[in-house]
């Protein structure tokens, strides 16, 4: 069932339209009906055309959070073959939220780490709605340790409005684990590449995000905080989450011109979610570029040129 945003009501309306004269074509005159029927879709296609060329970073954020869009399990699906998962910090426990293992992408052996918001109540219940508790990055920081003494790049699909906000979380170390994951990224000697899929939001980001290649899907966000929660703190009011999305420059288009991110995958018309398999491949095609930029370079030059990348942020805007 096709799920519309808000601001699609217009594109909703006449694919209703259309629903309802395939029903009556089926006993009455087909011809005529056909040629409205595709009048119609012609409405629709131009319509959400005109809409997604003029998306608001709210209507962005919307797109991010879309429940069909493809999240972890549907990339590694279309991307990795030979997927073996591998749970459990060795500290603590087993955090589902973030997903790890090795595989294969395109013949070469590869670490996958990435958050998993999972598809339906059930799912998203076991994965905590891709939010990670300080078990989920220790176990993140063992799998990148792994992949660096075995010599495996790593490629980070990240999809979580942010690490979980729990008291528990706070008693066993969610700052220090978020900090230790990130310092993982910043001392692998092998290649790791990022991809926001969704939702790459605050420390529960950049733990696995701080890579020598970030990319973002066309309608991906990535940001410090929620438009919500920085509209909480600066307005005391989540209504003015918009203005907040606006003001924070969290699309790929902003991050791009500010030197945060390196790439931008393009989305098939009206969002990752109407076609996900395209996008799946688009994305593999962006992995794979930019895993060879890095195939000739010793692992020091890779471990240096990581870390210079990063503190070059924000130096020259």
């Amino acid at each position: 069932m096709k799920s519309y945003l808000d601001f699609e009501k217009p594109v909703a309306e006449l694919q209703a339209k259309i629903a309802e004269l395939r029903t009556l074509g089926e006993g009455g005159d087909a011809v005529a009906i056909d040629e409205e029927i595709s009048r119609l879709e012609a409405k629709s296609v131009a319509a959400l055309k005109e809409l997604y060329a003029n998306l608001t970073p709210w209507q962005k954020t919307l797109v991010a959070r879309h429940p069909n869009r493809p999240h972890f399990v549907d990339f590694v699906q279309g991307l990795v073959e030979d997927f073996t998962p591998l749970a459990g910090d060795r500290k603590f426990s087993e955090d589902e939220a973030i997903v790890g293992g090795v595989g294969r992408f395109r013949g070469e052996a590869v670490m996958v780490i990435g958050q998993e918001k999972g598809a339906d109540t059930t799912s998203r219940l076991k994965h905590n709605f891709g939010m990670a508790k300080p078990e989920g990055y220790r176990k993140a920081v063992r799998l990148m340790e792994t992949a660096d003494r075995f010599g495996l790049p790593v490629i980070a699909l990240v999809d979580t409005a942010g690490a979980f906000p729990g008291i528990e979380a706070e008693e066993r170390g969610q700052a220090e684990a978020i900090a230790r994951s990130t310092e993982a990224c910043l001392n692998l000697t092998v290649p790791n590449v990022a991809v926001v899929i969704g939702e790459g939001g605050s420390g529960g980001a950049i733990a696995i995000a701080t890579a020598n290649a970030v990319l973002m899907l066309e309608h991906s966000i990535y940001s410090v905080i929620s438009p919500e929660g920085a509209a909480s703190i600066l307005w005391r009011d989540a209504a003015k989450a918009q203005d907040a999305a606006t003001n924070m420059k969290i699309t790929s288009a902003d991050l791009l011109r500010l030197g945060v991110i390196d790439g931008v995958v393009a989305e098939p018309l009206g969002g990752a979610h109407r076609a996900p398999d395209v996008v799946i491949k688009a994305a593999g095609d962006a992995i794979a570029d930019a895993l060879a930029r890095f195939s000739n370079m010793a692992p020091e030059q890779i471990r240096d040129e990581r870390r210079r990348k990063f503190l070059a942020i924000g130096r020259s805007l």
